[in-house]
């Protein structure tokens, strides 16, 4: 069934963006409420799409709502999109966490047009990446992402807002500078851009190394996800960005990472991700503990959070290397997870600043008499993070274990996931350590009367615990879905 589901999903945004700005002089409410509908709209068509999803065994590993018009004759590229069981999830979690920056962005000020202009752009070119089948409209949605990102914190941010944006712009070019080098190799050897023809494709020749070819792919994506030791531009970006787009920036972008690591390093050099794996593993492993281990150092609320997605995305690491299918199933459910909760977990550290204009954890304390919806949901968030039974940060760890200690790709898989369990361990210290300090210390009298979450905040973070609770209580919602989509790369590696 394609009711040209995908375009109106990656678009609608766009469409509103482009309303927002042909308007001479809108209001304030004028804007944000485009912007709201425009991204509620997007979020509408990805639950369709999640509902028409074919389930059946004939639908595995195909992509489904697929759209082809040809785009570049010369050299066999086409507007190519479709989603299957792995890019599925992440588009419902972009189109989610869209709708709730533009509710948690409500009370923006500072040039509010152009504000949900980029936003809205933003939304879009992630989208485009989670749906693109054609690898030149693969990398030009990557590359779209940079251009939102780096104005809205530049412009919105605070602190060291342009060194945070200029520095994420560098790492990232850079990056991308690799990926496209892999991109142009990966066409001169099949000569073809098809992301679903490369999948499990025999090269019986090339003119670089397939290693190289690897790693000018991987390089890419490890700075996005990011990978140790390419971490270092995430904690300044999201000090310095605002709210809204630390969500997207940890729930969504990060993604990308991993998506395309499992698509295109995964996927298309299979053999070769497995003779690099022992690495892949140590490199997570590495992450896991000493984003965890400087964590428990950091006394700016949003610095905290920050690094504690760089231990979590070292489980992600680790589920895609361990290579099998369980442990795959599991990175791509703790991609959607860590989406939600650390989006979450970022949205209440706005609303803590908001009220209290300070994000220094040795200025707040006993917050919690003045703040019960606030302390309420960020518990929530941080005890879903650090993986308490029945939320969604239970099930995906869980699962990411399960398949690294049962993997049999690397000796000593046991050993790596034991030393990766421990990482929970380290985050129950820093969130339990964090809420308390923040909420449950001895009260300060310069608290007194700060306000609670309002109505369009509860409306947000409401939502978000609602998402928490039931992939927690009930993961086979995406999980059934998700193996539909890991099932035929696991046989490609023939784990």
């Amino acid at each position: 069934m394609n009711l040209n589901l995908l375009s109106w999903i990656i678009f609608l945004p766009v469409l509103g963006l482009l309303v927002i700005a042909v308007i001479p002089r809108p209001g304030q409410k004028t804007v944000k409420w485009i912007a709201l509908a425009a991204a509620l709209a997007s979020f509408i068509l990805s639950m369709i799409m999640f509902f028409l999803f074919d389930r059946s065994a004939t639908a595995i590993g195909h992509m489904q709502f697929e759209e082809k018009i040809a785009w570049i004759p010369a050299i066999n590229s086409f507007y190519h999109l479709g989603v299957d069981g792995l890019s599925l999830p992440l588009v419902i979690l972009m189109t989610f966490l869209g709708v709730l920056s533009v509710l948690i962005s409500w009370k923006i000020q500072l040039r509010p047009k152009e504000y949900f202009v980029w936003l809205l752009l933003l939304e879009s070119s992630i989208l485009g990446v989670f749906c693109s089948v054609d690898l030149i409209l693969f990398f030009l949605f990557w590359e779209i992402e940079l251009i939102p990102m780096f104005f809205l914190i530049s412009i919105w941010g605070s602190g060291r807002k342009e060194y945070a944006a200029y520095k994420y712009l560098i790492y990232t070019l850079v990056g991308s500078a690799f990926m496209l080098a892999g991109i142009l190799c990966t066409y001169f050897i099949t000569n073809t851009l098809d992301i679903t023809q490369l999948a499990g494709m025999q090269v019986k020749s090339s003119f670089i190394p397939l290693t190289v070819l690897f790693f000018l792919l991987m390089i890419g994506f490890a700075i996005k996800l990011p990978v140790f030791p390419f971490h270092t531009w995430l904690p300044d970006a999201h000090t310095n960005a605002p709210t809204a787009v630390s969500v997207i920036l940890a729930g969504a972008l990060l993604k990308m990472g991993g998506y395309g690591m499992i698509r295109l390093c995964v996927s298309f050099l299979p053999q070769v991700a497995v003779q690099y794996a022992p690495i892949m593993v140590i490199l997570a492993i590495i992450g896991v503990l000493y984003g965890a281990a400087v964590t428990l150092r950091q006394t700016d609320l949003k610095r905290l959070i920050a690094y504690s997605s760089v231990s979590h995305m070292g489980y992600v690491l680790l589920g895609i290397f361990a290579l099998n299918q369980v442990s795959l199933a599991g990175a791509s459910l703790q991609m959607f997870s860590h989406g939600v909760i650390t989006g979450l977990l970022f949205a209440m550290v706005g609303l803590v600043y908001d009220k209290t204009h300070t994000r220094d954890l040795n200025n707040l304390s006993g917050l919690a008499r003045q703040m019960p919806v606030i302390v309420v949901v960020f518990s929530i968030a941080g005890l879903a993070s650090l993986g308490l039974p029945g939320t969604c940060g239970f099930a995906a760890e869980f699962i990411t274990f399960a398949g690294s200690y049962a993997s049999t790709v690397i000796p000593g898989m046991q050993v790596f996931t034991l030393l990766a369990v421990f990482g929970v361990v380290l985050t129950a210290g820093y969130m339990l350590w964090m809420l308390q300090r923040v909420f449950y210390g001895y009260p300060l009298d310069k608290y007194n009367g700060v306000g609670d979450a309002d109505k369009v905040d509860m409306i947000a973070i409401f939502a978000v615990v609602a998402v928490i609770m039931l992939v927690g209580i009930y993961p086979a919602v995406l999980t059934n879905i998700i193996n539909m989509g890991v099932t035929p790369i696991a046989k490609l590696i023939g784990m």
